[in-house]
């Protein structure tokens, strides 16, 4: 078990199906994505590494908590703040998928794609952006079985 794995939220927040975090929960992580910091140490922030880590293991809404320090950090109107918009709606698109609104999550997922397609580089943020453009398809799927 990872150190991750044994840091993992009490539960996942699901509004409406679970009760939510304490305020502050995620404060300190956070904190480690700053203004000032380039793309490639934001990248290695916790912050953007245990996003990863929280939005993969089903934690949608902490992964969109600890990607929006990260998104505020980067440049604006730069493919890195693109691509990090792009995860947060995919988080969003998750967990939409979660609350049993899956016309929200379609809508979610037309955005990401629409980000994914704007940008011009195969990887950001130590990322590559085709296996995000995988997971979208997977979610993408799941909506559809469900409308």
């Amino acid at each position: 078990m990872t150190r991750a794995d044994r840091d993992l939220p009490e539960h996942a927040y699901v509004p409406g199906q679970t009760p939510r975090h304490v305020e502050g929960r995620f404060a300190l992580i956070c904190a480690t994505a700053r203004q000032g910091m380039s793309p490639a140490q934001l990248a290695q922030s916790e912050a953007f590494c245990t996003g990863l880590h929280y939005l993969g293991r089903g934690y949608f809404w902490e992964a969109h908590e600890l990607f929006e320090p990260v998104w505020m950090a980067l440049e604006e109107g730069s493919d890195d703040r693109r691509f990090l918009q792009a995860l947060i709606q995919l988080a969003n698109a998750q967990l939409k998928l979660k609350m049993q609104r899956p016309k929200a999550a379609r809508r979610l997922c037309m955005m990401v794609r629409d980000l994914l397609t704007m940008l011009t580089a195969t990887r950001l943020m130590g990322q590559e952006i085709s296996q995000i453009v995988e997971c979208l398809e997977t979610v993408e799927s799941n909506v559809e079985d469900v409308l």
